[in-house]
C-alpha cells in the first residue's frame, strides 16, 4: 500500500510541474507569435495547474489514518477531488465552445510554424503524461491520479485541436483554401463535446461512490463465492460493498448454525475476514454480522 501511495503521489506531482511549465511556454508563445490558439490552450492549462493541485492535496488528505472523527479512514477526499476536477473541464469545455464559436464569425489569425511546433509538443507530452498518470490511477486504483489522467485526455484532445487548426491554417494559406482557416474552432467545437463527455462520465463516477453507490456485480458475485466455499457457513444474507476511494470496505450479514458457541461464531468471522481480503487486495474491512441458523431455516434475518 505504501509503494502504491508514493506512486500515486509521484504521478500528481510530475503532472503538477508538468502544467506549470506548460501553461508557462503556451502563454508566452500565444503573446510572442500572437497565436489565439496558443492564447486559449495556455488559459486551459491554467485550470490544469488548479485540478492538479487538487489532486495532490487530496491524495494527500486520503493516506491519513483513520481517527475518531473519520472511522472509515480519509479516502473519499480523493473522490471530493475527482469531482471537483470534473467541475474544472466542464468549464473548460463551455469556455473552449464558447471561444470557438466566437472564432467562426472573426477574421482568421495568420498561423506560424512556430506555433505549429509549439502545440506539437504539448499534444506529445500530454500524450505521453496521459500513458503515465493512467498505467498509475489503475495500479493504484487512485480515483484522484485517475482524474489527473482523464485531464491529461482533455488537454491531449485540446493540443490535437491546435495541431489541427495551425497545420491547416498553414496549409490553406499555401494553397489559397479560404475555409481551412476555420478548421481550428471547428476542430474546438468538437474538442468541447468530447471533454464534457469526459467530465460527465468522471463526475458520474464521483457521485455515485459519494452516494455509496455498491461496487460493481462482479465483485459482489466474487464475495459472494469466497463466503459460500465456508462450509460452516449455511446462508448468505446479505453481501453490499463501498468504494472510498482508493480502498474498498465490504459488510456481510451470514447464517451459522445457531447451537455455534462466541468463539465459534469468532473464527468463523475472523476466517472469511482474511478470505475476502487476501482475494481483494483492495479491501480494508471487513464487517461481518452473524445470523443463527436452523435446519429447514428458509428466513433471512435482515
Amino acid at each position: 500500500m505504501a509503494v502504491r501511495n508514493h506512486s500515486g503521489l509521484l504521478a500528481i506531482w510530475i503532472s503538477l510541474v508538468s502544467n506549470i511549465i506548460l501553461t508557462v511556454v503556451k502563454l508566452a508563445a500565444g503573446l510572442l507569435l500572437a497565436s489565439p490558439v496558443l492564447l486559449a490552450d495556455g488559459v486551459h492549462n491554467a485550470g490544469d495547474i488548479i485540478a492538479s493541485g487538487a489532486a495532490l492535496t487530496s491524495s494527500l488528505v486520503s493516506q491519513k489514518p483513520a481517527d475518531e472523527d473519520h472511522p472509515y479512514g480519509h479516502g473519499k477526499a480523493e473522490v471530493v477531488a475527482s469531482a471537483f476536477v470534473a467541475v474544472i473541464l466542464v468549464l473548460a469545455a463551455f469556455w473552449i465552445g464558447a471561444q470557438s464559436v466566437r472564432s467562426l464569425f472573426e477574421p482568421p489569425g495568420q498561423e506560424s510554424w512556430l506555433a505549429l511546433w509549439a502545440a506539437v509538443l504539448s499534444l506529445v507530452w500530454k500524450q505521453a503524461l496521459y500513458i503515465y498518470t493512467i498505467r498509475v490511477g489503475h495500479a493504484t486504483k487512485s480515483k484522484s491520479v485517475l482524474a489527473t489522467a482523464l485531464d491529461h485526455l482533455a488537454d491531449v484532445y485540446a493540443s490535437l485541436a491546435a495541431v489541427i487548426g495551425i497545420g491547416l491554417g498553414l496549409l490553406g494559406h499555401h494553397f489559397g483554401w479560404w475555409w481551412a482557416a476555420y478548421g481550428d474552432p471547428v476542430a474546438g467545437i468538437i474538442v468541447s463535446l468530447l471533454v464534457l463527455k469526459l467530465a460527465y462520465e468522471m463526475g458520474r463516477d464521483a457521485v455515485d461512490i459519494l452516494m455509496e453507490h455498491n461496487v460493481a456485480f462482479e465483485k459482489i458475485s466474487r464475495y459472494e463465492d469466497l463466503i459460500s466455499g465456508q462450509t460452516e457457513i449455511k446462508r448468505i444474507d446479505r453481501v453490499r460493498a463501498r468504494e472510498h476511494g482508493h480502498y474498498i470496505t465490504v459488510d456481510v450479514r451470514v447464517g451459522i448454525p445457531g447451537e455455534y458457541t462466541i468463539q465459534q461464531g469468532h473464527d468463523i468471522s475472523r476466517e472469511l475476514k482474511k478470505r475476502i481480503m487476501e482475494d481483494d487486495l483492495d479491501v480494508v474491512e471487513v464487517m461481518v454480522h452473524l445470523n443463527p441458523w436452523y435446519v429447514d431455516d428458509t428466513q433471512r434475518d435482515n
